[in-house]
C-alpha cells in the first residue's frame, strides 16, 4: 500500500478547543430544548462523540451513511443512502453532523431527503468548510475549520479507508 506524505493542519488540541466553542453555541442556540443529532457516517463519528460530550441539552443520535467519494480523492457526483435514519424526525429540532463539507453534494442530497419528513428545524454542523470546492450551495449553521483545496485526513477524515484514527487533522500529499 503506497504511504503518503501528511502534512499537519489541526492539531488534537486546536480541534478540542474549536469542538467546545461548537457545543456551547449549539447548546445556547438550542438552549434547554432537545435535539436529534444526524452524524453522517463513516466520517463524522469522531466529530459526533466528542461534540454532543459537550452539549448542554438533551440530544437524541442517529446516523446516516451515504456514498459519494468511494476510494477517488472527489466525490462522484453520485448519492446512494446506504443507512437511513431510524427514528422520526417529523416536527423535531434536527442537527445534521458531518466531518467535512467539500462540494455539497452529499449534503444537498441528505437535506433534501430529511425536509421530506418535516423537521421543526434542519441545522448544519461541520467539522471543516471547504468552500473552494463547493458546486452545490449549502447553508453551514456551525463549523470549525475552513480549508483551502487540500485533500485532508485525520480526526473521523479518511482516504480509502485509512488515516481516519488520527487525532489532528492533516492535508495528504503526495
Amino acid at each position: 500500500m503506497k504511504q503518503h506524505s501528511l502534512r499537519p493542519l489541526f492539531t488534537s488540541e486546536e480541534i478540542q478547543q474549536k469542538t467546545r466553542a461548537l457545543a456551547r453555541k449549539i447548546s445556547a442556540d438550542y438552549r434547554d430544548g432537545h435535539i436529534i443529532v444526524i452524524g453522517v457516517l463513516k466520517g463524522s463519528f469522531v466529530f459526533l462523540a466528542d461534540i454532543i460530550r459537550h452539549l448542554t441539552l438533551e440530544t437524541t443520535i442517529d446516523f446516516v451513511q451515504i456514498s459519494s467519494y468511494g476510494s477517488f480523492r472527489h466525490s462522484t457526483g453520485s448519492c446512494t443512502l446506504k443507512k437511513d435514519v431510524g427514528v422520526d424526525i417529523a416536527g423535531r429540532d434536527v442537527l445534521v453532523v458531518e466531518d467535512i463539507i467539500d462540494t455539497g453534494e452529499t449534503l444537498h442530497f441528505l437535506l433534501r431527503e430529511l425536509r421530506k419528513r418535516n423537521p421543526a428545524s434542519l441545522k448544519v454542523c461541520s467539522l471543516v468548510d471547504k468552500p473552494s470546492s463547493r458546486t452545490k450551495i449549502i447553508p453551514v449553521d456551525y463549523f470549525g475549520f475552513t480549508v483551502g483545496d487540500n485533500f485532508i485526513v485525520g480526526f473521523g477524515l479518511d482516504y480509502d479507508e485509512r488515516y481516519r484514527s488520527l487525532p489532528g487533522i492533516y492535508a495528504l500529499e503526495d
